[in-house]
Formats: structure tokens, C-alpha cells, sequence
């Protein structure tokens, strides 16, 4: 099998059963980010989810039932402040291998060296800084298909059954 096919399987893959999990609390957001997603990325299902209480249920439910779990996860680090969002991100990281390896974009409308760097350092995959124009979230996430899906292999969730 050549490179080329090699990497269209990976790419295949990740798009499989692929779900993202999005956490954010402001509703125009999270609207913004699904309808971004259905342009962008088609082929991948967006749960959204509005307060760290639903995402840590949503993700206990997951740990249940395997298959639904999300490949990506998109956290807003103001949830609604920044404590909501550094909280989650450890609780999600610290959760059983299957759910805390999934990898976390932390997403922020601050672009503050600080908050950038305490994310890397609590265990974020990638920050990215919220853009402000509709034209501008449609290219995110046009670039978040082509590095998540098109680019890397997204760690393979083993199954069990017990």
C-alpha cells in the first residue's frame, strides 16, 4: 500500500462515527460553531452543549455506550468564567484513558499569552482564539478539518465489553 492510500485510510478513519463535542456557553456561539461544522465539515456529527454540568453527564453517558464517543472535543475556556473552563479541562483530562485522551481545543476570545500558556500546561491539544466575523469562523474551521481530520490520526477508541 502506498503513502497516498496509507493516508487516505487514516482520513477515512477519523471521519468515521466521528462526533465533536462542543461546550460553550454563549448560544450564538455554539450556533455559529454547528453551522460552521455542517459547511465545513459535513461528515461529522456536533454535539452542543451549554454548561460543564451537561458536558461532564454528556461524557459519563459516553463512557457507558463507547461508540458515541466524540473525537474531538471544543471547550470554551469562559464557562462562564475562566475556573469553569480550567475545571472542566482537568475533569475531562483525568477521566478513564478512553475519554481523557481525547484531545480538547480550547477556545477563547482571549488571545492573552497567559491563558494560552496555562492551557498548554493543563493539558489542552490546541487554543485557538475565537474569531469575530462569520467569514472568519468558516476558515477555522475549514483549517480544524484539514489538521483534526485530514492531517493527524485521531487516537482509535477501543471498544470493550465489560
Amino acid at each position: 500500500m502506498n503513502s497516498s492510500a496509507k493516508m487516505n485510510v487514516a482520513i477515512q478513519a477519523n471521519f468515521k462515527n466521528a462526533n465533536v463535542l462542543i461546550i460553550d456557553d454563549n448560544l450564538d456561539h455554539g450556533t455559529i460553531m454547528k453551522d460552521s461544522m455542517a459547511r465545513c465539515l459535513p461528515e461529522v456529527k456536533p454535539i452542543l452543549i451549554n454548561t460543564e454540568e451537561e458536558a461532564l453527564a454528556y461524557l459519563d453517558q459516553c463512557s457507558r455506550e463507547e461508540w458515541a464517543l466524540p473525537k474531538l472535543i471544543l471547550l470554551d475556556l469562559y464557562l462562564p468564567n475562566r475556573q469553569n473552563g480550567w475545571r472542566l479541562l482537568e475533569q475531562i483530562k483525568a477521566m478513564p484513558a478512553a475519554i481523557g485522551k481525547i484531545p480538547v481545543v480550547l477556545l477563547s476570545q482571549s488571545s492573552d499569552k497567559s491563558d494560552i500558556q496555562e492551557a498548554y500546561q493543563r493539558g489542552c491539544s490546541s487554543y485557538m482564539v475565537k474569531p469575530r466575523l462569520l467569514t472568519d469562523w468558516l476558515q477555522q474551521f475549514q483549517s480544524l478539518r484539514t489538521y483534526w481530520w485530514e492531517t493527524v490520526t485521531l487516537p482509535k477508541i477501543d471498544y470493550s465489553l465489560f
